[in-house]
């Protein structure tokens, strides 16, 4: 069934409410959530409640401790995400990062003990929204990638997403895993009963697998295989998603003093938070050029892409985020897909919290 997006954004409100979480706090999150399924990042919106859920019932989430700024220079800080759902510390920090950008020229902010943040493109895009060019990287609590030479998984999907703003076209948003997909897109083709492509889960021996049910099963509940870096397999450059993967966590993880998931995996105690970490930066143009130069010369360099003879007519060359922004069109005037395995999950997370089911 298409649910209308407003319907959506009080779904995921009245559970997240149900669960206790701080009414402001509820909000960012339902904005952020609602807004990745109208963007058709399914992997990371509504569906993302089953996995909170068994999170919050493991006793890691706090869902009351608002962000708190714990070091802070004209442009760096610091920011303590209280061990909460990552949304708000993460709208927090982006916009953060945009004031000390607007201010000085550039803004820098680091998180620790955070959660999942959802799609990291959401935060990039407020930085475009207010002149200012973004950059996010996120650590993971997952071990789903596969290394490049290896037979188990090690790193996470570590995601990066970058903004930049234009005049006359929406902003260039790049938002990408480091793996060939993200771990919930396994999720979301199970849930659809959808056959895997060749190449995004590796088996123990490094075989494809496209099976959704046993993909799901390697990624999410075995030790070895699972998904593989950008790139596929070494010829293909696999070693370059690798790479990727590496510097994401860098950024993301082990220069804010979050945990490195596999050895987190062996050393923690009980029900002790992730510690997942997330990195932000915005840079202001307008200390390098006239305000308005760079995103003319955006615009241009959008105009010439698109004028890229194309390989099927039908489909013309696009530039990154704006398939998502075509999507978000569509799905404002038609509704956001929920397929009935989602819907029943939706129906028990409402039975389990007290929460009013409003889907359908």
């Amino acid at each position: 069934m298409n649910v209308p997006h407003d319907r959506i954004r009080a779904q995921i409100s009245n559970i997240l409410l149900a669960w206790g979480m701080a009414p402001d706090l509820a909000a960012t999150t339902t904005e952020a959530m609602a807004e990745t399924d109208l963007l058709g990042v399914d992997s990371h919106g509504i569906s993302m409640l089953m996995t909170y859920e068994k999170r919050l019932h493991e006793g890691v989430l706090n869902l009351t401790l608002a962000p708190r700024i714990e070091r802070r220079t004209a442009c760096t800080a610091l920011v303590d995400g209280g061990a909460g759902l990552g949304h708000p510390v993460s709208c927090f920090a982006m916009n953060l990062a945009v004031d000390m950008a607007m201010a000085e020229g550039v803004g820098v902010v680091g998180v620790h003990r955070s959660n999942h943040f959802g799609a990291a493109g959401v935060y990039a895009r407020i930085a475009a929204r207010r002149g200012a060019i973004g950059l996010v990287t996120s650590a993971t609590r997952g071990v789903t990638m596969v290394p490049t030479r290896g037979t188990a998984p090690v790193l996470g999907t570590n995601p990066i997403a970058f903004a930049a703003p234009a005049k006359r076209h929406l902003p260039f948003v790049l938002d990408m895993a480091t793996t060939t997909t993200a771990a919930n897109k396994i999720k979301v083709y199970n849930l659809n009963e959808k056959p895997l492509p060749p190449g995004w889960v590796l088996d123990a021996q490094g075989q494809p697998v496209t099976d959704s049910q046993r993909g799901y099963e390697i990624v999410y509940d075995e030790p070895e295989g699972g998904l593989s870096p950008l790139g596929g397999t070494p010829i293909m450059g696999s070693h370059k998603g690798y790479g990727l993967a590496m510097m994401v966590h860098i950024l993301g993880g082990t220069l804010v003093g979050s945990s490195f998931s596999p050895i987190r995996n062996r050393t923690k105690n009980g029900n002790e938070p992730d510690d997942i970490g997330h990195f932000f930066m915005a840079l202001n143009p307008t200390v390098f050029r006239p305000p308005g130069e760079f995103e003319d010369d955006l615009d241009a360099v959008i105009d010439e892409l698109h004028a890229t003879p194309a390989s099927d007519p039908t489909k013309p060359v696009l530039v990154a985020g704006e398939p998502e922004d075509q999507e978000r069109q569509r799905r404002l005037e038609h509704g956001i897909p929920i397929p009935p395995a989602l819907d029943a999950h939706i129906r028990a997370i409402c039975n389990r919290s007290g929460a009013q089911y409003v889907l359908s």
